[in-house]
Formats: structure tokens, sequence, C-alpha cells
């Protein structure tokens, strides 16, 4: 580490945020054992994540039967699930490994960027998801006419193109602001909250105006969500046989199961208690919303889904099996 403030520019010099060219993240460790043993740990994470994200998309698109809307958004899930988990852990293992907690100010704007572009689009996409559920139960009959190849196609690319100009937006608003608190952030990426705690303007308007209408969507995306599976849980309560109100809640607990990790895991993290915050509960619920979820996620839907663990067994022994 051996890097110390005064190597860096004055508080005063630091009036803007183009007054120094990188960042301090958080060190996750003091010794070089736990150092290895978070790289070792954030390695196999990663590895999880990878393996089985991949294979969803792997088996998605290379199994004709999956080509349905409810393994179309899938697919676009895990491919979230993999950019989201590519954006923070590496630069984690690369600090833990070499010793050291420097990212570039450059470096630091892409890791907000990316992040909030992957999460953003994660959240969208499983408002979708839920709304393919409800239909398939709730109005089976309309099922092929609502969600059909053009319509999943254009839901897709709202919840991509909704994510990505809400990201761009929060990442250039915050990195237009002044910072003049330093330049050492107490997570171990780059997340807005963290920077806008070194920012001189404490009462930025555009950032107040931004959160406001991102809070607002998030929110009605819950809503809906919640009154959606409502809808869905009446429904499957009405079914009259017991085989097909188990085959219904198949389809839906994976889905309700990865929204309320999702959820209750970055809104605990976000809104929690001031009283109750500590350096190692903050670090432990970052990891939890930002690292645990790429790589459950895969484990979550293959569990439940009949059809999608047969694709995957097919496509890895590569043997043909009959539908």
């Amino acid at each position: 580490l051996g890097e110390t403030l005064d190597q860096y520019p004055s508080l005063n010099q630091m009036s803007n945020s183009s007054s120094f060219s990188h960042f301090l993240l958080l060190a996750l460790a003091d010794t070089r054992q736990l150092q290895l043993l978070h790289f070792c740990l954030f390695l196999g994470i990663s590895l999880a994540a990878l393996l089985g994200n991949g294979l969803i998309i792997s088996t998605v698109a290379c199994s004709h039967h999956l080509h349905s809307p409810m393994f179309f958004f899938l697919l676009n899930l895990a491919l979230t699930d993999l950019g989201s988990i590519c954006t923070t852990v590496p630069k984690a293992m690369h600090n833990s490994f070499w010793d050291t907690r420097d990212i570039s100010y450059t470096g630091c704007a892409a890791q907000v960027f990316f992040f909030l572009f992957f999460i953003g689009s994660e959240y969208f996409l499983l408002t979708i998801m839920c709304y393919d559920r409800y239909v398939s139960i709730c109005k089976p009959l309309h099922y092929e006419t609502l969600l059909s190849s053009r319509a999943c196609a254009h839901m897709a690319a709202a919840a991509w193109a909704s994510a990505f100009l809400n990201a761009l937006l929060h990442t250039a608003n915050t990195f237009s602001l002044p910072l003049c608190q330093g330049n050492d952030l107490g997570q171990f990426f780059c997340e807005i909250p963290h920077i806008l705690k070194l920012s001189c303007s404490h009462s930025n308007l555009r950032e107040l105006g931004l959160l406001a209408v991102s809070v607002c969507l998030v929110f009605g995306c819950f809503v809906f969500i919640v009154f959606s599976y409502v809808q869905i849980f009446r429904a499957v309560l009405r079914i009259p046989s017991e085989q097909g109100r188990h085959k219904a809640f198949s389809t839906c607990l994976p889905h309700l199961a990865v929204v309320s990790l999702f959820v209750s895991t970055g809104t605990f993290a976000n809104l929690k208690p001031p009283s109750i915050s500590s350096p190692s509960l903050d670090l432990a619920l970052s990891v939890l919303y930002s690292v645990v979820p790429p790589a459950l996620n895969p484990l979550i839907y293959s569990l439940r889904n009949q059809d999608l663990k047969a694709a995957v067994w097919t496509l890895m022994t590569g043997q043909f099996q009959k539908h």
C-alpha cells in the first residue's frame, strides 16, 4: 500500500474532480493471507457465475425447443448477470492479489456506468419476466398475441435502452461534481453514494432530480411485480388439479426467489439506518447484492425448471434427447 495522503494534492487543490487521476478503493483485508483468501473467494464466485450463466446462454441459444419468451428473457438476464459481475469483481481480485487499492478516474467512471447499466437492465428484465408469468397463468389464451417474438424483442430492447439512459445520466452527473473530500472510497468498487460523499456540493439539484426519477421508476416496477404476483397466486389457487398448481408454482417460484434476493439485499444496503451501519456490514451487504446474485441466479432457475435442466444435460453430454 505504502501510499499516504501527502502524496496527493491538498484539499484546496482538489476543487474539482479533474485534479486527481485516481481513487482509492476499500482494502478488503490487512494481512496478506486474508487478501489471498478474498482473491480466492472472488475467483470461485466469478467462475460459478461465468459457468452457470454461460451454460444458460449456450443452452437457450442452441436448444430450439427453448426459444420461448420465458427463456428469451432468461438469456437476457444471464447476460446482465455476466456483465455485472465482470464489472466489479475483476478489479477487486486484482487489488487483493497485488496488494493495491488504486482505480483510475476513467476506470471508476466506467465501473459506475456499467454497474448501473447491468443492474438496471436486470431489474427491468425481472419486471418483464414477471409480466410473462402473469400472462402465461392469468391470460393463457392471449399469450401468443401479447408475447409475440416482436413484442418480446421490443420489451427487451426497452429494458436495455432505459437502463443505458439511466446509467449515462447518473454517471455524467456524478463525475461532473466538484470533489474536495479526498479520493478515498469506502467501498471495494466505485459506487455513486460513496463518490457523492467526496463532493463539495451537498445539495445538488440535478442529482436529487435524477434520484427522484429513478426511485419512482424502481418503485413503479416493484408495485407492478407485487400486483402481478397477487393476481398470479389468486389464479394458481383456483386451478383444480394439484399437478396444475405444482406446475404453475414451479415456473413462478424461481423468478420470485431471484426478485426477492435482488430487491431485499439492494434495498437494505441502500436504505439501512445509519445507527447500524459499519464498514464490515456495508461490505457484506455490497457483496450480497452485487456479487452473489449473478452466481446464484442460474442455480435458482435450473433447480426448478425441468426443461432447462434437461437441455443443459443434453448440451453437456452431447446426447440428443427428444422432447
